[in-house]
């Protein structure tokens, strides 16, 4: 795996944890999902691999135009402030990518660099859930995970295949769409993107 395209990878993914601006972390995002349609292209052998990279580039512009809907459609009146600032929220998210590099042992076979990629993509998709209070990055934290699961489909020995880069991109887009609707929904009844106000509920 190209380490360059990796670290590019990771520094997106990191962005997106420490940006305040909803349109700026779907940017990054957006340049994330078209890495790793070039990392697809640059790795693809045969027909199906070609097909796969075509999948991952109808996904990063399906969600590219998904995410930049949703910021146009729910314009929050002030700003949804994070639960932790965001110097601290890159340490959090550093840490974690760090622990699961050190938990989760590599796979003779695997590539190293790719292998701590997905780790820390998947630690900053999750730290972004956990330290956002704005609905919208939650849902930017499950693309993020995606994003890291379609990089460990694509370092499988052999190349990625059309059917884990299709099965990857159905189940967890399945996902984001329905977290999207309860962004709406949250928006719609509160008037605020701002997972916070779940809090004022009552049985």
């Amino acid at each position: 795996m190209n380490g360059p395209a990796v670290w590019a990878l990771v520094v997106l993914g990191l962005g997106v944890v420490v940006v305040r601006r909803r349109s700026t972390a779907v940017g990054l995002v957006t340049a994330q999902a078209l890495v790793l349609v070039g990392v697809a292209l640059s790795r693809a052998r045969t027909g199906n691999d070609v097909l796969a990279a075509a999948a991952l580039a109808v996904r990063a512009v399906a969600f590219a135009g998904l995410l930049m809907f949703l910021v146009s459609r729910t314009r929050e009146l002030r700003p949804v402030r994070a639960k932790v600032a965001a110097p601290v929220r890159a340490g959090l998210a550093l840490g974690f990518a760090l622990a699961l590099t050190w938990l989760v042992p590599i796979s003779p076979a695997a590539d190293h660099y790719a292998h701590q990629g997905v780790l820390a993509l998947v630690a900053f998709g999750v730290s972004t859930v956990a330290t956002r209070r704005a609905t919208l990055f939650h849902v930017l934290g499950i693309v993020l995970v995606e994003n890291g699961l379609a990089l460990a489909a694509l370092t499988l020995h052999g190349g990625s295949s059309l059917e884990i880069e299709l099965g990857v991109t159905l189940d967890l887009t399945l996902l984001t769409l329905v977290a999207s609707v309860f962004h709406q929904r949250i928006f719609a009844e509160f008037g605020a993107g701002d997972a916070g106000a779940l809090r004022s509920l009552r049985d």
